[in-house]
């Protein structure tokens, strides 16, 4: 990620030694010591101020210093540190209750549990039980999580590594095209007429489909404004569930409180996780509409985990909603990423090998290519698991060097800062990434 560290710290060396890092090969796990947080930065334990302008893995959406959601961890971890999900806390009630006030139309109850992938777990539980049918259709650019049917739901690439290994996918996932049109044979509107022809062609028996309305590690894909409508208008013609996953976009990242929002649509069901406490503690949510909801009344809801509604992770996401609420984080987002975007445009006139911005608010990302014309990627997908070290990779490592973080993903960096950053802040991470694009336009085809 960044410059080679002289020598592992004690913390680093004992890390090393006894745990298993996440999404790598175990030789190539070499964790860097966080000490100390100070609003939108992280410190190292050698002494480096990194700006976080990716909120890590788009989840530290309040920053570092959340005092509102830092004392109600506090206060509520002295009061009730834990009860089984059958009794009732008012840390539960309070948060199930402004869920439903924030997101659209009738979503109304809400299933807790501790991250994504199990939001999304449950939501196909609920949509098969809820349809009577048995398959969930998802898009091939996407991510929806690690466990098994989140991970087979996904069309990231991680996927087909674990797949052509060691787990099969899960039956019941169909995938899909994406609108995806600086790099795929269809445009977002064939795209959408396929996914009507699938529909048709799967007679019946999808339960419901399964979206990011603005995908995030694949590439930040965002589509046309009457996507997302026409999609809802499709799925429901089809008497299917629309799910959307706003794991990544919920909580205000693009403007609005949900990216659902920005295309008045009203999904089924909403998963959602991250900034849901600003990933103060682990919580998860799907919420979905009341007679959605009313099918569980004389049907056994056939799911539940140890931690669900965890009283001092939903107190921690009551405090993380009224922070968004008292400082205009979600209107912040919206303005600030007007200035982002102008200047990650800029970017893009001056860089040869940037050949894309794309996203909305502080949710934006910009893909690298070979040759802006041809649209050639610096790397193909099955990259992201190979690992070697990739030109992303690199161009991210630079910015690090440069005192800024972004996370990267296949060819795109992905720029989802926390939600209260300001002008100067985006300056300090543009003037960064301007210096880091040198080194892919350095590596580019002729």
């Amino acid at each position: 990620m960044s410059k080679q560290k002289p020598q592992r710290t004690e913390a680093e060396a004992r890390d090393k030694r006894h745990t298993l890092g996440t999404w790598c090969r175990q030789r190539d796990f070499d964790p860097t010591e966080i000490v100390d947080t100070e609003e939108f930065r992280f410190v190292t334990a050698e002494g480096d101020s990194i700006l976080d302008f990716s909120s890590q893995l788009v989840c530290t959406s309040l920053g570092y210093d959340a005092q509102r959601v830092k004392d109600a961890v506090s206060e509520s971890i002295q009061e009730i540190p834990y009860t089984q999900p059958g009794n009732s806390t008012r840390y539960r009630g309070e948060l199930a209750e402004k869920l439903a006030e924030i997101t659209p139309g009738t979503l109304n109850r809400t299933f807790f549990s501790t991250s994504g992938t199990e939001a999304n777990e449950a939501a196909f539980k609920i949509a098969r039980s809820y349809t009577g049918k048995e398959k969930i259709m998802s898009r091939y650019r996407s991510y929806h999580g690690a466990t098994a049917a989140s991970l087979s739901a996904s069309g990231d690439p991680r996927r087909t590594a674990v797949s052509s290994s060691v787990q099969p996918d899960v039956p019941g996932m169909v995938k899909a095209p994406d609108p995806y049109a600086y790099g795929s044979s269809l445009d977002p509107d064939e795209s959408l007429e396929y996914i009507d022809e699938q529909l048709m062609l799967e007679g019946g028996t999808v339960a419901a489909v399964l979206v990011e309305p603005l995908v995030g590690s694949n590439g930040v894909l965002t589509p046309p404004d009457d996507y997302l409508p026409r999609l809802a208008e499709i799925v429901h013609d089809h008497d299917a569930l629309l799910i959307c996953d706003e794991v990544m976009t919920g909580f205000g990242r693009t403007g609005e409180w949900f990216a659902s929002d920005l295309y008045d649509v009203e999904p089924d069901i909403i998963t959602m996780a991250k900034g849901l406490t600003g990933s103060y503690q682990p919580l998860a949510g799907t919420i979905v509409k009341e007679e959605i909801a009313e099918h569980f009344d004389d049907t056994l809801l056939n799911h539940g985990h140890t931690f669900s509604g965890h009283p001092v992770a939903c107190a921690a996401g009551s405090a993380a909603i009224e922070t968004y609420r008292e400082e205009g984080l979600v209107e912040n987002a919206g303005e600030i990423g007007a200035y982002l975007r102008s200047e990650l445009e800029g970017l893009v006139e001056r860089h040869p090998s940037a050949g894309e911005r794309r996203g909305i608010g502080l949710h934006q990302g910009i893909e690298l290519t070979r040759d802006p014309d041809k649209r050639v990627p610096f790397e193909e997908r099955i990259d992201k698991v190979s690992g070697r070290t990739t030109v992303v990779d690199e161009v991210g490592a630079r910015a690090y060097d440069n005192g800024v973080y972004f996370y990267t993903s296949m060819n795109t960096v992905v720029i989802t800062p926390p939600l209260g950053v300001g002008e100067a802040e985006v300056d300090e991470a543009v003037s960064a990434l301007d210096d880091a694009l040198e080194h892919s336009d350095g590596k580019m085809l002729g």
